[in-house]
């Protein structure tokens, strides 16, 4: 009997849980409500603050409460270009403006939109890290339903209704500056979680990885694994589809 792999021990938590002690808040829009349905809501960039653990700046954002008297502040990805003092609208008959939140079935086709939900109500689930975008495809009144291309190019049917924010994220290009040394990598992570450093499976012994042991440091076996396989086996390209690189052309179909 091999010993529990790190893949099993993350699902427990334990050491592996994420640190939020510091964080600022979930970002999220507004809590959908009759005046974004029907009509629209004035608010107004407080404040664009860091969020530790996230690669984007987060904007307070103050509405006035449409039913009592009070304010309400709001914590929203920044959109890029987004600035304090500005005025933002949220609802059905806002503008089409950086910052402006609105359901995709009212922006034009080959809109760039962040902050996008996934369900409706949901108050934003895709495209939210720095430098991401959603580029709405195509509308289908009929249905109901809008076509919009995801950050990984994969595009997905989403009710017209859904909410998005206008204009990428904001914190674009923190990739492409590479972290050069392990201190950078370190602060990284401990402010995220647990999984950095990652020792490979290669150089374990047999009892702790599937990968581990030899003379060599060599797999061995096949990186491929059945998605059937028991828990403490599923290393490497669980139930992979094809492998290797993408070769020859490959002609694109725009659906």
């Amino acid at each position: 009997m091999g010993r529990v792999i790190r893949a099993q021990r993350k699902g427990a938590g334990g050491i592996f849980k994420s640190r939020t002690r510091t964080r600022k808040g979930p970002a999220k829009l507004r809590a959908l409500d009759y005046a974004e349905r029907h009509g629209y809501l004035k608010g107004v960039v407080k404040d664009i603050i860091h969020d530790p653990g996230r690669g984007a700046p987060l904007a307070k954002v103050s509405f006035r409460d449409p039913y009592r008297y009070k304010k309400r502040s709001e914590l929203f990805i920044a959109a890029e270009g987004m600035h304090t003092g500005q005025f933002l609208y949220c609802g059905k008959k806002a503008t089409l403006q950086i910052g402006n939140i609105l359901p995709i079935g009212q922006m034009p086709e080959g809109t760039m939109v962040c902050n996008l939900e996934e369900k409706t109500g949901d108050r934003g689930a895709l495209a939210r890290t720095s430098g991401n975008y959603a580029i709405v495809v195509s509308h289908n009144p009929e249905t109901g339903r809008t076509r919009v291309k995801l950050p990984s190019g994969n595009k997905k049917l989403v009710p017209s209704a859904n909410r998005a924010m206008v204009g990428i994220v904001a914190g674009g290009g923190r990739i492409d500056k590479p972290l050069l040394k392990a201190g950078r990598a370190y602060h990284k992570y401990k402010v995220k979680r647990n999984s950095w450093p990652k020792v490979r499976g290669v150089c374990m012994n047999p009892v702790e990885h599937p990968h581990g042991g030899g003379n060599h440091q060599h797999i061995g076996k096949a990186s491929t694994v059945s998605r059937f396989k028991s828990h403490g086996r599923k290393v490497g390209l669980i139930a992979a589809r094809r492998t290797g690189r993408l070769r020859g052309t490959r002609a694109v179909k725009d659906e």
